[in-house]
């Protein structure tokens, strides 16, 4: 199965400890990225977190958050004195500077880390929280599999769309090689040349061995197979596929060179569409 690098989880979990918030949403990116906001008090989580990324993403800009709300109970907390003494005696500093202002105990009291709670078991906190986050993460790695399944839907319409269009000029090739010989005999008449008959035989070839896209078209054919190969196959195949849709490309463009009528002509124009939409899908593959 392909995965889609777009995907979005997010689930609060609560304790006697507090609650927390884990968000994680990611976009298409070239290579893995990782970008975590966390709290101060776990940023020690941050390399542990960044290893679970790596280990079960390839690709992908990736954003994590948490949030958390301390369970304080009554009783537990307390002044930061040294802590308040300082900002006492820097708000004062700047209130003489100033020449204006009032200092606001309440101000004081709310800064982070004058009031402090009574020291939570941090080990085991970290553990709990590390565990909330494999359930989101799991959530997480589901929603980029299930856009994947809508861009393989996607990117399999189109592959039969490819088969379509090359089946529609293979078969229309006999008479495109009959009508192009019988063209050339009319305006040899019309010229009133007269040649020898092999000679007209050989221009013929030469003039149908420059319109042939027997090739061309049995190279699309099995970048089709291929193509198919690699979905089939999953996993991180972004620039896998990538890769083929410059294959499928370069034959579209060749296809279009030697087109010498209107139906040929379509064929190329809906092949550089389907092409493109499948490029267009494949941006997001992992």
């Amino acid at each position: 199965m392909i995965h889609s690098m777009t995907g979005y989880a997010r689930k609060e979990f609560k304790g006697d400890w507090g609650t927390a918030i884990w968000e994680i949403r990611s976009v298409n990116q070239r290579y893995l990225e990782t970008y975590f906001r966390l709290p101060e008090s776990f940023r020690a989580l941050e390399s542990v977190l960044r290893e679970r990324f790596r280990q079960g993403l390839e690709r992908g800009k990736i954003e994590c958050n948490l949030r958390f709300e301390s369970q304080v109970k009554q009783g537990q907390l307390q002044v930061n004195e040294d802590f308040a003494e300082q900002l006492i005696e820097n708000a004062l500093w700047v209130i003489d500077r100033a020449g204006q202002g009032q200092l606001n105990p309440v101000d004081i009291l709310r800064w982070p880390g004058v009031m402090e709670a009574e020291e939570q078991d941090m080990d085991m906190l970290n553990t709990t929280l590390l565990s909330a986050f494999d359930e989101v993460f799991k959530e997480f790695v589901a929603a980029r599999q299930a856009e994947g399944e809508k861009v393989l839907n996607v990117l399999t319409q189109r592959l039969e769309g490819v088969i379509t269009e090359v089946t529609k000029v293979r078969g229309q090739m006999p008479s495109i090689l009959s009508w192009q010989r019988q063209r050339l005999i009319d305006r040899l008449a019309e010229a009133k040349v007269e040649l020898d008959p092999a000679r007209v035989e050989q221009e013929i070839v030469l003039l149908a061995q420059k319109i042939d896209v027997a090739e061309e078209l049995d190279r699309l054919d099995m970048h089709v197979a291929e193509t198919r190969k690699i979905l089939k196959k999953g996993g991180a195949c972004g620039r896998r596929l990538d890769f083929m849709m410059q294959e499928f490309n370069r034959e579209s463009n060749t296809l279009a060179s030697k087109s010498i009528n209107a139906e040929v002509t379509q064929a190329a124009v809906e092949l550089k569409v389907l092409i493109e939409q499948m490029r267009e899908q494949i941006q997001n593959v992992e």
